[in-house]
């Protein structure tokens, strides 16, 4: 069956893929994924994601990852902000907070943050979000910054009170692997239950992997899978699960 998925988080340019990126992207294609957004981590290798977006086709994104917040210098945001003038980028992410790691240095991260949000205003463009036990903070910050174009809480985790209110923001939810497992019943009910026009996908390509295929590097390919699932804790068909979410996400991020 033919039809139309996009992966709006998947980090195809780490260096995991060299071998066989080629066909990563082709067995992708073949499952009918269309569209690959491929978000920045750190400002050094952000020379590698611009080439591997550029070669392959790909969207490319921007930004500073908090759970390496030990490794940005203050020029990378001097950095971002010359980019993010100058390339063809769909979003400024993977930003957020991760209060889930030990011994992280919570003010930088939300220093970090703070200033990457008043670049994805000043640039009018959407964020890709990063959040583990900081959903409160995260929204809170987002209410100040009221951002014209939103973005998308990537492999949500927060509840479903959180769920309405990123919503009510304009945010969509990054719907993955995770949901493959049946012991993920908070996320099966939100995904079950919220609006469809709140929700995109994604794999998080080559991390959280599905339910049957743990211990192997995840693929955009399994997007369908995901979707296959979706679709049935909805009760609708992959045809109309898959045309709502890729229309969300080509709207927000304007592919």
């Amino acid at each position: 069956m033919n039809v139309d998925l996009i992966d709006t988080h998947c980090h195809l340019d780490f260096p995991v893929f060299d071998e066989d990126r080629d066909d990563v992207v082709s067995d992708a294609k073949a499952a009918s994924v269309n569209a690959f957004v491929v978000p920045g981590v750190l400002a050094q290798d952000w020379p590698r994601l611009l080439g591997c977006c550029a070669e392959y086709g790909f969207s490319p994104a921007l930004g500073l990852h908090p759970c390496f917040i030990d490794q940005h210098q203050n020029e990378d945001l001097e950095h971002l902000e010359t980019l993010l003038a100058s390339e063809q980028v769909v979003a400024v992410g993977e930003i957020g907070l991760d209060f889930f790691i030990a011994d992280s240095d919570q003010v930088r991260q939300v220093a970090l943050f703070d200033t990457q949000l008043e670049l994805a205003k000043q640039f009018n463009l959407p964020v890709l979000l990063h959040v583990r036990k900081a959903h409160d903070q995260v929204l809170k910050l987002l209410r100040q910054k009221k951002l014209p174009c939103a973005g998308i809480v990537h492999a949500y985790s927060g509840s479903e009170q959180q769920a309405t209110q990123y919503a009510d923001l304009g945010f969509k939810l990054g719907i993955g692997g995770s949901l493959t497992y049946e012991r993920a019943k908070k996320l099966r009910r939100i995904a079950s239950d919220m609006p469809l026009s709140t929700l995109v996908l994604e794999t998080d390509s080559p991390d959280i992997p599905l339910l049957n295929h743990r211990g192997i590097p995840n693929q955009p390919k399994r997007v369908r899978e995901v979707a296959e699932v979706l679709a049935g804790l909805r009760g609708i068909s992959l045809e109309e699960l898959a045309h709502a979410t890729s229309t969300t996400a080509r709207k927000l991020l304007n592919l």
